[in-house]
C-alpha cells in the first residue's frame, strides 16, 4: 500500500506559477511511474504529466511549455511545476503512483489539491 499526500495548491492570478507536491509513503523509486491529473467538475479526470522509474517525461498537449513535472527519489517526493496558469486550469490535481507486479497493475491516488485561477 503506498499513501499519497498532495499540498501546495491554492488561489493564484492568471499568468501567475504554484507549486504542487506529492508526498509518497514508501520510497517513489519502487513505483513504476507517477503522475499528475487533473478535475474539473463535470469533466473526466485527465493526465497532466507524468515521469517513469528511468525518467522518461510525458505531458499533456495542455501542459507543454508550461507545466514540469519532477520527482526526489530521496525526499519520496514528486512535484508540479505549474507556470503562467490559465484559467482553464482550474481544477482538483490527484497525484497518482503506478506500480506493476506479478502481471497486476497497482493504482494509487492522493485526496487531491485544489488549484483555482483567478482573470
Amino acid at each position: 500500500q503506498v499513501r499519497l499526500l498532495e499540498s501546495g495548491g491554492g488561489l493564484v492570478q492568471a499568468g501567475g506559477s504554484l507549486r504542487l507536491f506529492c508526498a509518497a509513503s514508501r520510497t517513489t523509486f519502487s513505483l513504476n511511474a507517477m503522475g499528475w491529473y487533473h478535475q474539473a467538475p463535470g469533466k473526466q479526470r485527465e493526465l497532466v504529466a507524468s515521469i517513469l522509474r528511468g525518467g522518461n517525461l510525458n505531458y499533456a498537449d495542455s501542459a507543454k511549455g508550461r507545466f514540469t513535472i519532477s520527482r526526489d527519489n530521496a525526499k519520496n517526493t514528486v512535484y508540479l511545476q505549474m507556470n503562467s496558469l490559465e484559467r482553464e486550469d482550474t481544477a482538483v490535481y490527484l497525484c497518482n503512483g503506478k506500480r506493476w507486479e506479478s502481471g497486476s497493475l497497482y493504482d494509487y491516488w492522493g485526496q487531491g489539491t485544489q488549484v483555482t485561477v483567478s482573470s
